[in-house]
């Protein structure tokens, strides 16, 4: 071991001590195993893909540069109308579109009110805006008001995920819009994990709730099954992040075959309501399951992302191990991911399986975290 790097045993050591240290597993769930832990609500990410008329593999370079295709302009024009925005920009991942709009629509001397279980991508984009951040308890739109009215700032912004990836819990964004107008601030809404499986047309949160985002992000690996994600809003918002979002500037542009794919399942997905009526029922069924054993599950939770509560991350992973010799695929999460004392199965329901799966998913639950 390089010396510079002998430190890092110590710490690997300290991680597994506490019971959090992540390790590698094959990507593949094995033959049989009922997987319940993606983001794939519905269905399509283990799909194959009939070649489109875009067969170009690479986009060669930057955006800026070589790698814009008519294809991805078509998939941006898509999402926009899909989410209810006037234009939208394409990301190689949900990470990139959050890093890259928090550091270039914020900056110092700005604001931002940010829901204290917001996504690492948007924490880091926070971080990077060099902005004052006030970390504001979970969906508490009081708390939201009051911190916009704390302080001198030049501009204010609050940003909050419409659906909550850990917890299955869904943001009041016509609170917040009606919160940020009485103080002239931006909102900024993620619904990564909401397209596809809210609203009509699988639009996301904001789309139902007839609710306009300043700037809004969604993302092709969640219900769309593909990869890759966009930053939708006005024209001058796509036209600003084009020349200051570091993370689009600064990466290759998405690939063309991929704009394909992602075109024809994001196309697929605003019809899809079977699949999302689907998602609903078997989201409402485990979770009905639970709560009569007596099982912890979040408060006011719903759709197809069903948090079980364990509390420790050792009973979390003790019920992640007799799920898996029931041959069920199940991810325990632990801290940092979540807050310390509410490790929990993070369980999801997908359009793709069967109403057999359901059942025994749910059982195997019951069975297991007793």
């Amino acid at each position: 071991m390089r010396p510079a790097l002998a430190y890092l045993a110590g710490e690997v050591e300290l991680l597994a001590r506490a019971g959090l240290l992540r390790t590698w597993r094959p990507a593949s769930v094995s033959e049989g195993m009922l997987d319940a832990c993606s983001n794939d609500y519905l269905g399509y990410g283990l799909q194959s893909y009939v070649a489109g008329p875009a067969r170009q593999t690479g986009a060669r370079g930057s955006r800026l540069i070589t790698g814009d295709s008519a294809v991805v302009c078509d998939l941006e024009d898509e999402v926009a109308s899909w989410v209810g925005q006037e234009r939208a920009l394409t990301f190689t991942s949900g990470y990139a579109a959050n890093v890259g709009v928090m550091s270039a629509i914020a900056e110092a001397g700005d604001l931002v009110v940010s829901d204290e279980r917001n996504h690492a991508s948007l924490i880091d984009g926070c971080r990077l805006s060099r902005a004052a951040v006030r970390v504001t308890a979970h969906r508490d739109v009081g708390e939201v008001a009051r911190a916009l009215r704390e302080g001198s700032f030049r501009r204010r912004w609050v940003v909050v995920e419409s659906y909550y990836s850990m917890d299955g819990t869904v943001s009041d964004v016509a609170g917040l819009r009606d919160v940020c107008d009485r103080a002239g601030a931006g909102l900024i809404v993620d619904e990564a994990h909401a397209l596809g499986v809210f609203g009509q047309g699988g639009g996301g949160i904001c789309r139902r709730e007839g609710v306009g985002a300043d700037v809004l992000v969604g993302t092709f690996g969640k219900a769309v099954g593909v990869q890759g994600a966009f930053v939708a809003g006005e024209a001058l918002v796509r036209q600003w992040l084009w020349n200051r979002a570091r993370s689009f500037v600064y990466s290759t542009g998405l690939s063309p075959m991929l704009g394909s794919v992602v075109l024809q399942n994001v196309r697929r997905a605003r019809a899809d309501e079977v699949g999302r009526r689907r998602v609903w029922d078997y989201a409402a069924l485990v979770r009905g399951r639970l709560r009569e054993a007596g099982l912890a599950v979040v408060a006011g939770s719903c759709g197809p992302i069903i948090a079980v509560l364990a509390g420790q991350s050792a009973t979390c992973l003790e019920w992640e191990r007799r799920l898996a010799a029931r041959g069920v695929n199940v991810r325990g999460i632990r801290p940092p991911t979540v807050a310390e004392g509410s490790a929990r199965l993070r369980v999801t329901v997908s359009a793709s399986m069967k109403s057999q799966d359901v059942a025994r998913l749910a059982s195997a639950l019951v069975e297991c975290a007793r």
